[in-house]
């Protein structure tokens, strides 16, 4: 059942993928120009995507909408589906502000996840004119939400598959532990001296991971360097604003100093290290504690 429902959403791609090169294209351009309200849309200021949040509630609100249909109770019919709508608009706004960073794959799953929420909207605002046009006792409202239900729970399992499956809006650090080892350092160049050149994102390996640097005085500022949003080199950016380093793929900047989110799309802290020199010449790093 799995296998089929994957290839059913892979096989929309033909139409998924200029809609959605379309609908991003705007949206990017949009949330670009009001960076404030993207984080505050996706939930920056949580520190958890707002979108996740919202979608529980349309999805609950409007299941009560058949359940009063058959007691019969049309007037708490149409009161859930009055709120329901609502809700589904609320949660379309913070998905338009994810939508309007996500790349690739996730990108075409996300579309059709969107176009199957935007027709069940469609689908129960019909049911509700319907009703308040009178007819709320009738089978045409009754049968109207039921399809619409059914279009919505089709859109939340898209959906799911976009974070679970995709891994969109996931922290990229989430299974990332914290080591109290000191580990030795290897920058990827260093100044004739050994020192690490100052003014710029250097890159270097620690263990497994790899982390930027910047000097900052005598002091070694460093960071894990794939970007919690979607995975982007950190030492491929550049250093804006006195101390924030910024992605070179969708403009998420970090404190270097530890770590914290300044501005969207990410959500997420990036890890943060402690750096100092070693005994016998070079460096050496360990994860920070917070």
């Amino acid at each position: 059942m799995a296998r089929w429902l994957t290839w059913l959403m892979d096989a929309q791609t033909p139409w998924t993928r200029p809609l959605g090169t379309w609908a991003f294209g705007w949206l990017h351009r949009f949330f670009s120009w009001a960076p404030t309200l993207r984080d505050f849309l996706i939930g920056r200021w949580l520190g958890h995507p707002i979108h996740a949040v919202l979608t529980d509630a349309p999805i609950g609100i409007l299941f009560l909408v058949p359940v009063f249909d058959l007691l019969p109770n049309p007037v708490s019919a149409e009161v859930a589906l009055i709120v329901g709508i609502l809700a589904m608009i609320a949660a379309a706004t913070a998905g338009f502000a994810d939508y309007a960073d996500t790349d690739g794959s996730a990108r075409d799953r996300a579309t059709l996840h969107s176009t199957l929420m935007l027709s069940a909207l469609v689908l129960y605002i019909v049911s509700l004119a319907l009703r308040l046009a009178g007819n709320g006792a009738g089978a045409g409202p009754f049968w109207t939400s039921i399809l619409a239900f059914l279009v919505l729970a089709s859109g939340a399992y898209v959906g799911g598959d976009v974070v679970y499956v995709l891994g969109n809006m996931v922290d990229r650090h989430a299974f990332r532990g914290t080591g109290t080892k000191w580990i030795h350092l290897e920058p990827a160049e260093t100044d004739p001296d050994g020192s690490i050149p100052t003014g710029r994102p250097v890159k270097a390996k620690l263990g497994i991971n790899n982390l930027v640097l910047v000097r900052d005085g005598e002091q070694i500022l460093a960071l894990h360097d794939t970007c919690a949003h979607a995975g982007g080199p950190l030492s491929g950016g550049k250093l804006v604003d006195g101390g924030l380093i910024e992605c070179p793929w969708h403009a998420s900047r970090y404190r270097m100093a530890d770590g914290h989110v300044v501005r969207g799309p990410s959500i997420y802290d990036q890890p943060a290290y402690e750096v100092r020199a070693r005994e016998g010449g070079g460096w050496e790093a360990r994860r920070s504690a917070s």
